[in-house]
């Protein structure tokens, strides 16, 4: 799994179009090895990234759950302190 794709569903407010296509390009980044495309290869990959997104929103969308929205400060709050205990202050 990419490290830096976030968990995008169940959140208050709900992930918008901008982070739903930054998870596509990292997911297809990974799959490719490519940063950034060569000339030859961009329309495929931009092609991958827009397919995948609107997948993404397809799913997000027809998920269902009963937990209550999480809250976006306090996951990243969550998510600090984890950071802080596993690599220290200076990490």
């Amino acid at each position: 799994m990419c490290r830096n794709i976030r968990t995008l569903f169940n959140f208050e407010p709900p992930a918008t179009e901008v982070e739903i296509r930054d998870a596509a390009l990292q997911f297809v980044r990974k799959l490719s090895g490519f940063n950034v495309p060569s000339q030859a290869n961009q329309e495929a990959f931009d092609r991958a990234v827009a397919a995948i997104a609107a997948e993404a929103r397809t799913l997000i969308a027809s998920l269902v759950t009963t937990a209550e929205p999480k809250n976006r400060e306090v996951e990243a709050a969550r998510a600090r302190a984890r950071s802080m205990q596993r690599f220290g202050p200076g990490g």
